[in-house]
């Protein structure tokens, strides 16, 4: 790890500041904030991320979680473990419960943060290898994991250039439940739906947010659940415990007269974001539920997938997913 200096921000507006002047084109590498660190420190372990500054947010006032009529109000800084365990969501926004508790460690979700597990960083082993081509940590670099060792990668949203997978859990619930970042900067404030927060990798895979250098992430929202919707967040993994998903899906549905009345789908260690499946989606609206419905929603998620030497397994594995948890979700109380 290179040294570096770290300073505490007495409020937002000093930490945008002192963000802001970040100068390099990978959304300010050079000045980075820091709240849990539990991304964030292995990757300068690595020497894959060298920030010459560290803003340090942990004692700003955004770790408050209020639920009004409106929906729900989730401060940047709240805790994995608080968010999880917190009541209102427990009851009214389970999948987002489920997803955070099936990730990481108790250890780890007593640090993390909501706008760390926003901005969390995939776990491609050339990411992390600096020794080998990346163009997310390199551009122009190459990707050596298109041909190289690409068993957990991603299969939906890929590009030449890079076929990385979004990591987070809690990301993929989140998509599912309609939530909205806030950020504010130094061009002011702004609200930016989920489904537009993280970027397709393209042919700019090194820019993964729509974040600018400077822009801190105040709070999330999620809207109010719709009356009678049932949750499920399922998750596929190599092991048990403390792994990544191979697949994972975070159902939301709304069952009226043995029919879909509402869908919302989304997936996770599959997609290059948390990938959001209006496919999956329009297939199931205002039709019988069933397990013939669920496995023609299934076909239509994955239709456009484009797996690679070693991940090709994840198309069938993503669709069974994605049909027990629909059976799981519809079979709710």
């Amino acid at each position: 790890m290179k040294t570096f200096q770290l300073t505490r921000a007495a409020d937002s507006a000093e930490a945008i500041d002192a963000a802001a002047q970040a100068t390099t084109a990978q959304q300010g590498a050079e000045i980075r904030f820091i709240a849990g660190g539990t991304t964030l420190l292995d990757l300068m372990k690595l020497n894959v991320e060298q920030p010459e500054k560290l803003v340090d947010l942990s004692r700003l006032p955004l770790d408050e979680i209020e639920a009004s009529p409106d929906g729900l109000t989730i401060g940047a800084g709240v805790r994995n473990s608080d968010l999880a365990y917190h009541p209102v969501v427990r009851e009214k926004y389970a999948v987002l419960s489920e997803a955070l508790l099936s990730g990481a460690s108790a250890q780890l979700r007593n640090m993390a943060t909501t706008a760390g597990n926003l901005l969390q960083r995939t776990r491609c082993m050339y990411f992390r290898a600096t020794e080998m081509p990346c163009n997310k940590r390199e551009p122009g670099s190459g990707c050596a994991a298109i041909t190289g060792a690409n068993r957990s990668l991603a299969i939906l949203g890929t590009s030449e250039h890079c076929i990385a997978t979004n990591p987070s859990d809690m990301n993929v619930a989140m998509a599912a439940l309609e939530a909205t970042i806030h950020v504010r900067g130094s061009k002011g404030e702004r609200s930016i739906p989920i489904a537009d927060f993280h970027l397709l990798p393209g042919k700019t895979p090194e820019r993964e947010t729509l974040l600018e250098p400077g822009d801190l992430i105040t709070h999330a929202t999620l809207p109010p659940p719709a009356s009678g919707a049932r949750s499920v967040y399922l998750k596929l993994r190599d092991r048990a415990s403390y792994e990544f998903a191979l697949v994972s899906a975070a159902v939301v549905v709304t069952i009226a007269d043995g029919k879909v009345t509402r869908a919302r789908i989304a997936l996770g260690g599959v997609g290059t974001k948390p990938w959001r499946s209006n496919e999956a989606e329009a297939a199931l609206t205002n039709q019988a539920a069933g397990e013939e419905l669920f496995r023609r929603a299934a076909e239509a998620a994955l239709r456009e997938a484009r797996p690679q030497s070693q991940n090709g397994f994840k198309v069938e594995l993503a669709k069974r997913c994605l049909i027990h948890a629909l059976k799981l979700a519809t079979q709710k109380a």
